[in-house]
């Protein structure tokens, strides 16, 4: 997500500087390279040799006659990205006003002069976030183009961000965006039917794929709308639902403003009547009448024949040409962008191998979901890219 990105790090003087060493390991493992500025206060509370260990290169911790902030994120300089984590009052106050007496502040200066992208990840008290001079400083800030992190209020402070959160806003900040300005929803995960009030029909679906997908769109420039029985994510709008006629019309209420949907969803094929009661246990068989749920990408695109839409499809038998020949079948049927086709032995998995069907030609991928998300993603960019060519 991050390969050929050159990030410079600014740690500032918040006991979250302890994060520091964590998250610049999560910089370099999604590809990034790292090279950081402190505060005179953030070395307090984190060594730089540390940092320096975490990145594989010297922090800066004062400005010499080499010019570090100008070699960094000057113009032409080696930085493609500047990263304030975590970010106090002190030095968002100072950013805003353009006030450099520090290595991070003065750095901060450079790149916004320069025209380098700007990301911050503030972290302090929430009485210091509410301030009213603080939130004019943000907001500011904000306005030059610089993309702020949202930090977790709890326990009266305004934590850093997740290392998700801060890593996903980096690589949207340092890459092209060919889906900004879209809406596209994404279904993620299983249904579930419910049997009665303790018991429910479901199935071994994660939602990996799928919230990779969503973060893999969103790191492209797009507003999401993720609709699954899961947690709010950093980088989607959040639509839970549990059943498939939950989801079915979760997904009918959106797509009037979606510019496109990618249903990868694991939805239930059949449903049941729930029983109002527990049923009693012990008896030696039960029948469960299971009626078919009405398929959500039909049901979608008989209301929005222009749609866009990304089928998924997965198979336990028939090999790739098995996988090809449905597929295809789906894509006929539904007038669908493309399909994204995979065995059934990599649901739950962290690792995948999938199938990008169109009617003429596939391509095949193979690696991590979130390599599969990005794939996806940037096909379906080229095809809205397409689209859009023809109606000029």
């Amino acid at each position: 997500m991050l390969e050929g990105v050159n990030v410079v790090l600014g740690v500032s003087g918040s006991i979250a500087a302890v994060k520091t060493v964590e998250l610049a390991h999560d910089l370099r493992r999604h590809g990034a390279e790292v090279r950081a500025v402190m505060t005179d206060s953030a070395t307090g509370i984190v060594h730089p040799w540390a940092v320096e260990f975490a990145t594989e290169n010297d922090a800066v911790t004062d400005l010499t006659g080499r010019v570090e902030h100008v070699e960094l994120c000057g113009v032409d300089g080696w930085g493609d990205l500047l990263l304030l984590a975590p970010a106090t009052a002190n030095t968002v106050g100072k950013v805003a006003a353009a006030i450099d007496d520090t290595p991070v502040t003065t750095t901060a200066t450079t790149a916004l002069g320069a025209d380098v992208p700007v990301v911050v990840a503030p972290a302090m008290h929430e009485p210091m976030y509410d301030h009213p001079g603080v939130l004019d400083a943000i907001s500011r800030v904000e306005s030059w183009g610089v993309d702020f992190v949202d930090p977790r209020i709890e326990e009266g402070k305004a934590k850093i961000a997740t290392q998700d959160a801060i890593v996903t806003a980096v690589a949207r900040a340092a890459g092209a965006q060919p889906l900004a300005g879209r809406h596209v929803v994404v279904t993620a995960g299983a249904t579930t039917e419910e049997i009665d009030p303790v018991r429910t029909l479901s199935n071994r679906a994660s939602g990996r794929t799928g919230r990779a997908v969503a973060r893999a769109c969103h790191v492209l420039g797009a507003d999401v709308t993720l609709v699954h029985d899961g947690t709010e994510v950093p980088y989607a709008t959040v639509e839970r639902v549990e059943s498939a006629a939950e989801m079915t019309a979760a997904v009918g209420d959106i797509a009037d403003e979606a510019d496109a949907l990618v249903s990868a969803a694991a939805i239930s094929d059949y449903t049941v009547d729930a029983a109002d009661e527990k049923i009693r246990s012990g008896q030696e068989r039960l029948t469960l009448e299971l009626e078919p749920t009405p398929k959500l990408i039909d049901t979608v695109r008989a209301d929005h024949p222009d749609l866009p839409i990304v089928g998924f499809k997965v198979e336990s038998t028939g090999g790739d040409e098995g996988l090809l020949a449905r597929a295809r079948d789906l894509i006929e049927r539904v007038d669908l962008a493309f399909v994204v086709a995979n065995d059934a032995s990599v649901m739950g998995e962290s690792g995948t191998r999938a199938l990008l069907v169109e009617s003429e030609g596939h391509t095949e991928y193979t690696g991590d979901k979130q390599g599969l998300g990005t794939a996806v993603a940037e096909k379906l960019a080229a095809k809205l890219g397409e689209q859009s060519s023809v109606a000029e």
